[in-house]
């Protein structure tokens, strides 16, 4: 639950479904190779994974999602050269760009949702894997904490 304080828009953790080349803001970038350097020197930084996901789990969807692409030959779309950190939301609208899903829970119900994702982990490890976030996501949502306490005690 913790990995979702950090994708707030603005901040240093990419926020929106996007590529680009030299935007640093995007999810993920295809950096432009170097001169004299050949396209097999080109590399892809994924920033999505938090650093306390799984590292097994996160690398098997993402070469899961990477193959269902290229067998469907999918079409990622323009690359997004602009800083979405200082793109206002109207401009954000306005070019289609989806927002990664903001609580453990809204997670949750994307990767049960998506067939790619679900068929690569497989029954076993993703009813597990989805029961364990649920239970975690129920414990953290009926905690009281100090903030909300010192907040809201003696305003009602």
């Amino acid at each position: 639950v913790n990995s979702y304080k950090r994708l707030v828009p603005g901040y240093e953790a990419p926020t929106y479904l996007t590529w680009g080349r030299v935007n640093r803001s995007a999810l993920i970038r295809v950096p432009k190779a170097s001169p004299g350097k050949s396209v097999e020197a080109t590399r892809i930084e994924v920033r999505c994974p938090d650093p306390s996901s799984n590292p097994y789990l996160a690398f098997a969807v993402q070469i899961a999602a990477g193959l269902d692409g290229v067998e469907k030959g999918l079409d990622p779309g323009e690359p997004v050269e602009e800083s979405l950190f200082e793109m206002d939301a109207a401009r954000i609208a306005e070019r289609g760009i989806r927002e990664l899903p903001g609580t453990l829970n809204e997670a949750v119900n994307e990767l049960e949702a998506d067939p790619v994702i679900t068929e690569a982990l497989g029954e076993h490890v993703l009813t597990r894997f989805v029961d364990a976030k649920r239970s975690e996501w129920d414990e953290y949502r009926t905690q009281v904490t100090t903030w909300e306490l010192e907040r809201y005690l003696e305003e009602f």
